[in-house]
């Protein structure tokens, strides 16, 4: 008896194992019969597009001997290139891979291509070599655009069809990327030249104004005029600040309230001043004078032509991903059309400031980041703008 149960119950666990490996068979047919998450060809581009990212961040900063270090590999992955070179017009700045004994005949190929502007494949005779095991066997050399370097691609044969297609491609995107980073650099220096042409625009006028203010108090209100002298101080230091292409709105108002301190001191009861500021948007990055150039036309376009008293409101509201600021006043206003047509030579320079503030935004934000303008003759003038809380690169002191 005992030994009939002791064969049923080896019998039940050999079913039970063939139920199970059934199983897992029949899970693994089912698996392998379901359509794939991703086709070879789909997972090959994502390779692709995966690495050249990896390259493009480093190559974004300009061609240096930094940026190359940190780029190489990937672009060797790219190539397929048993060995791998990225050159200035004089020497490497990077090698990967196999060859890097063959340097300084790579620097000299890359120069012969990058001033002759064209490309070179290289055999193994030219590529001369005492060492028995090296495996280099030729070479393709590839300038890159305005001939500002070359890539080098070693091979361990023959240079095949492949090889000099591959890197042709690699060489005109590493291309692309360092005339992107030259773009990024050219509009940085242009909004350092717009930042200059605005401080310029203030010193003629404003400066002095202000010491002319400064100056009729003196005697009658020395208190006074000892409080606009450290007002005045306080708004040219951060006018005129030499670093940072972008500040906090929280800063720029600060500037703007300086601003406003000595306008009221020569207007009087005749400037009054609303602000409506949101505290969760204090913190929000624009650009540097982006505010100030806006109240200072509504204070000298605006309000200094009208009579009596005027009113310059300045309101800056969260909007979910984006803060929403306006400056308007009541004053005399202007005929749009006058707007649309004006230039740098029409006027003494009455919208430049306007313009370069929405170039600045545009060139930073986007297009769609321009500011607003609502204004009509006898009817003040609004001006909005929409700031993004945050965007890719911009950070103050920045």
């Amino acid at each position: 008896m005992m030994r009939v149960e002791g064969n049923l119950i080896a019998a039940l666990v050999v079913v039970v194992l063939a139920a199970a490996l059934g199983g897992a068979v029949y899970a693994a047919i089912r698996l392998r019969s379901r359509r794939a998450i991703a086709t070879a060809a789909q997972r090959a581009t994502y390779d692709v597009l995966h690495i050249a990212a990896l390259a493009a961040e480093p190559l974004r900063a300009g061609l240096t001997e930094a940026a190359a270090g940190k780029a190489i590999r990937h672009l060797r992955t790219l190539t397929g290139a048993a060995g791998i070179a990225v050159t200035d017009p004089q020497r490497v700045l990077a090698f990967d891979g196999a060859g890097d004994h063959h340097r300084e005949q790579v620097a000299v190929a890359a120069t012969k291509a990058v001033t002759a502007g064209r490309s070179t494949v290289l055999s193994s005779d030219e590529l001369p070599c005492d060492l028995v095991d090296c495996p280099v066997r030729g070479a393709v050399v590839v300038p890159l655009a305005q001939r500002e370097g070359a890539v080098v691609a070693l091979s361990d044969g023959p240079p095949a069809p492949g090889l000099v297609q591959a890197t042709a491609e690699t060489a005109r995107w590493v291309g692309t990327q360092l005339a992107l980073a030259e773009l990024d650099t050219s509009r940085a220096r242009l909004a350092r030249a717009e930042v200059r042409a605005l401080r310029a625009q203030i010193s003629p006028h404003f400066i002095y104004n202000a010491l002319t203010a400064i100056a009729s108090f003196v005697r009658t209100d020395p208190e006074l005029a000892r409080e606009l002298i450290l007002e005045f101080a306080e708004f040219t230091r951060y006018s005129f600040r030499a670093h940072g292409e972008f500040t906090t709105l929280a800063e720029e108002l600060r500037s703007i309230d300086r601003y406003l301190t000595i306008e009221r001191a020569r207007f009087g009861e005749r400037l009054q001043v609303r602000l409506q500021i949101a505290p969760e948007v204090l913190p929000v990055t624009l650009p540097f004078l982006c505010l100030q150039p806006l109240v200072e036309n509504a204070v000298r376009h605006g309000l200094s032509r009208k009579p009596g008293m005027g009113t310059i409101s300045i309101v800056a509201r969260d909007a979910g991903a984006e803060c929403h600021i306006t400056v308007e006043d009541d004053g005399v206003g202007m005929d749009p059309e006058q707007l649309l047509r004006a230039d740098d030579s029409t006027d003494a320079g009455q919208h430049v400031g306007l313009r370069n503030v929405d170039d600045r935004l545009r060139s930073v934000f986007g297009d769609g980041f321009g500011v607003v303008v609502e204004t009509a003759p006898d009817a003040g003038t609004k001006v909005s703008m929409r700031v993004p809380k945050f965007h890719p690169g911009v950070r103050s002191g920045a």
